[in-house]
């Protein structure tokens, strides 16, 4: 048989051209289909509210990417991705007008901790020395032999409990909780929840070792980079093709596919044995998210004076506020004062806005494929901590969390990672296999957030993806 190519990857987010370049890098010829005009997934950036003001599509802040163990093996700095690091990488505001804050120095960070600096500091210095030897571990499937299985015994403990009985535990004032708490809330999950602990740790740890960094002149660079580089190595990229059924590609001898597995389901059924395509029927999508981006006439006039050097802001008030926002969501309730994320790019990098000027991303968590309109709620939250931000608003644009599922399908729902990542679903990612990338189809594999390691921009689904198909299918010819 003919093949047109080695590989055929189906979609360009960062899972899809880590698969391609890492292919691409072992020898293989490659063809990755994009189905939209533009390269990236859910790390794009576009003019959406006013001329002049670029705003990140989804991704916005970068700590697993910088940390990410397979982009630290390619030379995207060469090919123009630029980190700025904020002074502070993220800053909590507390109704006092204070901040609790996460610094680049655990001891720092402990030190403005007040009373909980020695438990700040007891709990993340260890494990930030071992940055490298646990991004190496937790960025891969649940279902592997160690490296380094102290390093990971000492990380697990922790990160299995929920975040709030970990906080109680460790914290006694308010602060420290609710940094933690707040740190703890990207998992999409009730923070009483086993494992909500582990994102909290992942990211906190991030936060020392590498920062939150935001690339120059938007999330766009981090896409365009790799890209660059795969073209480099010879693969090529096709924008515009949508793939509807597995029939439509070329011949190829392997297939990867960075979709969700909704959108597997829909493209490959036919092809799927039943007990399979069952298993994957009944993998359960996360929350969604509410989004909007604004254009600003100013800096957020912000009380706390942290936040002003911040890069990430996290608004949510206390520990037990936050924790009864997130558990109203995995109830599918909408809730009254929900917990929403911001970064506020502008300040450290100019390309983004006209001098002067700004912009703001900012989301917060909703019941799955929520059309309910959230701005009013976010905005009282931003000025219950920057009283008259209004008044700074130039323009404003919206998605519900069933706006982006219509954008783009792999964010069905408005679920930006690929499926809920509770501990089920890290362990059975998208099913229980020590291979979880391999679908019963021959040569076909999938590489997106619905594989391990899970959401985030970090390349590794699709690296590992990748990895097993040089094993399975390339290392025999």
């Amino acid at each position: 048989m003919a093949y047109a190519y080695d590989a055929i990857i189906v979609g360009s987010g960062p899972n899809g051209l880590a698969a391609a370049i890492t292919l691409a890098r072992a020898g293989c010829s490659v063809l990755v289909c994009e189905a939209t005009a533009t390269i990236g997934g859910g790390a794009r950036s576009a003019e959406v509210t006013l001329p002049g003001f670029l705003h990140d599509v989804c991704s916005a802040v970068h700590p697993l990417a910088a940390g990410s163990p397979f982009f630290n093996t390619l030379p995207l700095e060469r090919l123009g991705l630029e980190w700025i690091q904020p002074e502070i990488p993220l800053a909590h505001p507390l109704d006092n007008g204070s901040a609790a804050c996460l610094y680049r120095d655990a001891d720092f960070t402990g030190q403005q901790l007040g009373g909980d600096s020695r438990a700040y500091r007891r709990l993340m210095k260890p494990l930030t020395r071992n940055w490298q030897k646990l991004a190496n571990e937790f960025l891969r499937p649940m279902l592997h032999l160690p490296r380094h299985p102290l390093a990971l015994a000492k990380f697990g403990i922790p990160a299995f409990c929920p975040a709030t009985l970990l906080a109680k535990f460790l914290f006694r004032h308010e602060p420290g909780r609710a940094l933690f708490a707040g740190i703890a809330a990207h998992s999409f999950l009730p923070l009483e929840a086993p494992v909500s602990s582990a994102f909290a740790l992942v990211l906190g740890l991030a936060g020392h070792a590498v920062g939150w960094p935001i690339p120059r002149g938007g999330s766009q660079q981090i896409s365009n980079a790799l890209a660059a580089y795969l073209r480099e190595l010879g693969g090529k990229i096709e924008v515009n093709h949508r793939i509807e059924n597995l029939h439509d590609l070329p011949k190829a001898r392997a297939v990867v596919l960075d979709v969700s597995v909704w959108e597997f389901l829909r493209i490959a059924d036919q092809h799927l044995p039943s007990p399979y395509r069952r298993r994957l029927g009944s993998f359960r999508h996360a929350p969604g998210i509410f989004k909007i981006d604004y254009a600003l006439s100013a800096p957020i006039p912000w009380k706390a004076a942290a936040c002003q050097r911040a890069g990430t802001i996290h608004l949510g008030g206390t520990m037990d506020e936050i924790a009864a926002a997130e558990r109203e969501v995995s109830r599918e309730r909408i809730p009254e004062r929900p917990f929403v994320l911001v970064a506020q790019q502008s300040l450290f990098d100019e390309t983004r806005a006209p001098r002067g000027q700004h912009t703001l991303w900012a989301y917060c968590h909703v019941p799955f494929n929520c059309d309910h309109d959230m701005s009013h709620r976010i905005e009282s939250q931003i000025e219950r901590f920057a009283p008259a931000f209004r008044d700074c608003i130039l323009a404003r644009h919206k998605m519900s969390a069933a706006d982006l599922g219509k954008s783009n399908s792999n964010l069905a729902g408005g679920d930006i990672n690929g499926g809920a990542a509770d501990l089920k679903q890290l362990i059975a990612r998208p099913i229980i296999s020590p291979t979880p990338y391999r679908t019963p189809i021959k040569g076909v594999y999938l590489c997106s957030s619905s594989t391990p390691p899970g959401g985030g921009v970090h390349g590794m689904c699709g690296y590992h993806a990748a990895r097993l198909v040089l094993r399975e299918i390339f290392v025999k010819r």
